[in-house]
Protein backbone atom coordinates (compact mmCIF):
# COMPACT_ATOMS: atom_id res chain seq x y z
CA UNK A 1 0.00 0.00 0.00
CA UNK A 2 1.35 3.31 -1.04
CA UNK A 3 0.75 5.52 2.22
CA UNK A 4 1.17 9.17 -0.08
CA UNK A 5 -2.11 7.74 -2.07
CA UNK A 6 -4.27 10.96 -2.42
CA UNK A 7 -7.69 10.63 -2.00
CA UNK A 8 -9.74 13.52 -2.62
CA UNK A 9 -12.94 14.76 -4.91
CA UNK A 10 -10.51 14.74 -7.73
CA UNK A 11 -9.12 11.57 -6.76
CA UNK A 12 -12.02 8.85 -5.74
CA UNK A 13 -11.69 5.60 -4.44
CA UNK A 14 -13.55 2.74 -6.48
CA UNK A 15 -16.87 1.65 -4.37
CA UNK A 16 -14.76 -1.78 -4.20
CA UNK A 17 -11.32 -0.75 -2.34
CA UNK A 18 -10.93 -1.92 1.01
CA UNK A 19 -7.44 -1.87 2.23
CA UNK A 20 -5.31 -4.83 2.54
CA UNK A 21 -4.38 -4.97 5.73
CA UNK A 22 -7.06 -3.93 8.16
CA UNK A 23 -6.00 -4.22 11.28
CA UNK A 24 -7.84 -3.50 15.19
CA UNK A 25 -6.15 0.04 16.33
CA UNK A 26 -5.65 -0.96 19.85
CA UNK A 27 -6.35 2.55 21.34
CA UNK A 28 -9.36 4.02 23.37
CA UNK A 29 -12.25 4.56 21.03
CA UNK A 30 -15.54 6.74 21.38
CA UNK A 31 -16.99 3.39 20.51
CA UNK A 32 -17.91 -0.44 20.99
CA UNK A 33 -15.74 -2.95 20.20
CA UNK A 34 -15.73 -4.53 16.56
CA UNK A 35 -17.12 -1.29 15.43
CA UNK A 36 -15.23 -0.96 12.02
CA UNK A 37 -14.38 2.56 13.08
CA UNK A 38 -11.79 0.76 15.26
CA UNK A 39 -10.22 -0.34 12.24
CA UNK A 40 -6.86 1.34 10.55
CA UNK A 41 -4.94 -0.29 7.91
CA UNK A 42 -1.69 -2.44 9.85
CA UNK A 43 1.07 0.14 9.57
CA UNK A 44 -0.90 3.31 10.51
CA UNK A 45 -2.80 1.47 13.58
CA UNK A 46 0.64 0.31 14.72
CA UNK A 47 1.52 4.07 14.48
CA UNK A 48 -1.53 5.46 16.24
CA UNK A 49 -0.61 3.07 19.12
CA UNK A 50 2.78 4.24 19.39
CA UNK A 51 0.92 7.95 19.48
CA UNK A 52 -1.53 7.67 21.89
CA UNK A 53 0.83 5.87 24.19
CA UNK A 54 3.49 8.88 24.35
CA UNK A 55 0.25 10.81 24.80
CA UNK A 56 -0.60 8.86 27.74
CA UNK A 57 3.00 9.20 29.29
CA UNK A 58 2.49 12.67 28.57
CA UNK A 59 -0.65 13.58 30.42
CA UNK A 60 -2.77 13.66 27.87
CA UNK A 61 -5.87 11.39 26.89
CA UNK A 62 -6.80 11.62 23.62
CA UNK A 63 -9.86 9.55 22.01
CA UNK A 64 -10.22 8.09 18.78
CA UNK A 65 -13.37 8.75 17.11
CA UNK A 66 -13.21 7.17 13.82
CA UNK A 67 -10.51 5.29 11.88
CA UNK A 68 -11.49 3.22 9.08
CA UNK A 69 -14.60 3.42 6.66
CA UNK A 70 -16.21 1.54 4.26
CA UNK A 71 -17.60 2.85 1.05
CA UNK A 72 -21.07 1.90 2.17
CA UNK A 73 -20.97 3.36 5.52
CA UNK A 74 -19.49 6.54 3.62
CA UNK A 75 -22.20 6.54 1.40
CA UNK A 76 -24.88 6.29 4.37
CA UNK A 77 -23.26 9.18 6.14
CA UNK A 78 -23.39 10.94 2.87
CA UNK A 79 -26.76 10.37 1.77
CA UNK A 80 -28.32 11.63 5.61
CA UNK A 81 -26.03 14.74 5.72
CA UNK A 82 -27.39 15.83 2.24
CA UNK A 83 -30.82 15.17 3.79
CA UNK A 84 -30.01 17.73 7.12
CA UNK A 85 -28.64 20.28 3.99
CA UNK A 86 -25.00 19.59 5.46
CA UNK A 87 -22.30 19.55 3.00
CA UNK A 88 -19.71 18.36 5.79
CA UNK A 89 -19.15 14.89 4.46
CA UNK A 90 -17.35 14.07 1.66
CA UNK A 91 -19.43 12.12 -1.13
CA UNK A 92 -18.48 8.51 -0.96
CA UNK A 93 -15.04 7.74 -2.42
CA UNK A 94 -13.28 11.03 -1.49
CA UNK A 95 -13.17 9.95 2.23
CA UNK A 96 -9.32 9.28 3.11
CA UNK A 97 -11.12 6.99 6.11
CA UNK A 98 -11.76 4.14 3.26
CA UNK A 99 -7.85 4.00 3.22
CA UNK A 100 -7.90 3.24 6.69
CA UNK A 101 -5.08 5.64 7.19
CA UNK A 102 -7.17 8.47 8.58
CA UNK A 103 -7.67 8.65 12.01
CA UNK A 104 -10.60 11.59 13.85
CA UNK A 105 -9.49 12.12 17.22
CA UNK A 106 -10.99 14.10 19.92
CA UNK A 107 -10.70 14.81 23.84
CA UNK A 108 -13.41 14.12 26.72
CA UNK A 109 -13.40 18.37 27.06
CA UNK A 110 -15.34 18.31 24.11
CA UNK A 111 -17.37 15.49 24.88
CA UNK A 112 -15.78 13.30 22.03
CA UNK A 113 -17.35 15.37 19.55
CA UNK A 114 -15.28 16.75 16.17
CA UNK A 115 -15.12 20.79 16.49
CA UNK A 116 -12.54 23.33 15.74
CA UNK A 117 -12.63 23.61 18.83
CA UNK A 118 -10.32 20.77 19.18
CA UNK A 119 -7.22 23.16 18.40
CA UNK A 120 -7.11 25.16 21.04
CA UNK A 121 -7.59 22.05 23.90
CA UNK A 122 -4.40 20.64 25.10
CA UNK A 123 -4.69 17.50 23.38
CA UNK A 124 -5.45 19.60 20.01
CA UNK A 125 -2.18 21.55 20.66
CA UNK A 126 -0.31 18.50 21.68
CA UNK A 127 -1.45 16.33 18.63
CA UNK A 128 -0.18 18.91 16.22
CA UNK A 129 3.09 18.92 17.64
CA UNK A 130 3.11 15.18 18.04
CA UNK A 131 1.61 13.63 15.35
CA UNK A 132 4.65 14.09 13.00
CA UNK A 133 6.66 12.38 14.79
CA UNK A 134 4.64 9.09 14.32
CA UNK A 135 4.24 9.38 10.83
CA UNK A 136 0.71 11.45 10.92
CA UNK A 137 -0.25 14.91 9.30
CA UNK A 138 -2.78 17.44 9.76
CA UNK A 139 -4.76 16.75 7.31
CA UNK A 140 -6.53 18.98 6.49
CA UNK A 141 -5.22 22.20 7.72
CA UNK A 142 -6.43 25.97 8.49
CA UNK A 143 -6.12 28.37 5.49
CA UNK A 144 -5.45 25.77 3.34
CA UNK A 145 -9.12 25.14 2.28
CA UNK A 146 -8.86 26.04 -1.44
CA UNK A 147 -6.47 23.39 -1.93
CA UNK A 148 -7.89 20.63 -0.22
CA UNK A 149 -11.55 21.17 -1.00
CA UNK A 150 -12.21 20.81 2.80
CA UNK A 151 -12.89 22.66 5.71
CA UNK A 152 -10.40 22.80 8.37
CA UNK A 153 -10.22 19.47 10.49
CA UNK A 154 -8.15 19.96 13.58
CA UNK A 155 -9.06 16.48 14.35
CA UNK A 156 -8.50 14.63 11.32
CA UNK A 157 -4.63 12.74 10.90
CA UNK A 158 -3.89 10.90 8.27
CA UNK A 159 -0.93 8.46 8.24
CA UNK A 160 1.90 9.04 5.56
CA UNK A 161 5.02 7.58 7.08
CA UNK A 162 7.58 9.34 9.20
CA UNK A 163 9.86 10.78 6.53
CA UNK A 164 6.52 12.50 4.84
CA UNK A 165 5.14 13.84 7.44
CA UNK A 166 8.41 15.44 9.11
CA UNK A 167 8.54 16.94 5.58
CA UNK A 168 5.27 17.85 5.12
CA UNK A 169 4.92 19.42 9.01
CA UNK A 170 8.06 21.40 8.32
CA UNK A 171 7.12 23.23 4.71
CA UNK A 172 3.92 23.58 5.72
CA UNK A 173 2.90 21.80 2.12
CA UNK A 174 -0.29 19.52 2.18
CA UNK A 175 -0.92 16.21 0.42
CA UNK A 176 -2.54 18.19 -2.70
CA UNK A 177 0.83 20.46 -2.67
CA UNK A 178 2.88 17.63 -2.29
CA UNK A 179 1.59 15.47 -5.32
CA UNK A 180 1.82 18.78 -7.29
CA UNK A 181 5.58 19.19 -6.52
CA UNK A 182 6.11 15.48 -7.67
CA UNK A 183 4.22 15.83 -11.00
CA UNK A 184 5.79 19.24 -12.03
CA UNK A 185 8.88 19.16 -10.32
CA UNK A 186 10.40 22.17 -12.10
CA UNK A 187 6.77 24.36 -11.82
CA UNK A 188 5.18 26.66 -8.93
CA UNK A 189 3.10 25.48 -6.24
Amino acid sequence: MSYTLLVNKSHPLTSSYVPPCLAEAHIPFDTSAHDEKTLMEKTAAKAAARLFHQAASDNITLMGVSGYRSYKRQESLYRNALARSSSAVAPPGTSEHQTGLALDISCASLNFELEEAFAYTKEGKWLKTNAPLYGFILRYPRRKEHITQYPWEPWHIRFVGKTLSLYLSLTGLTLEEYHQMLSNPRGNL
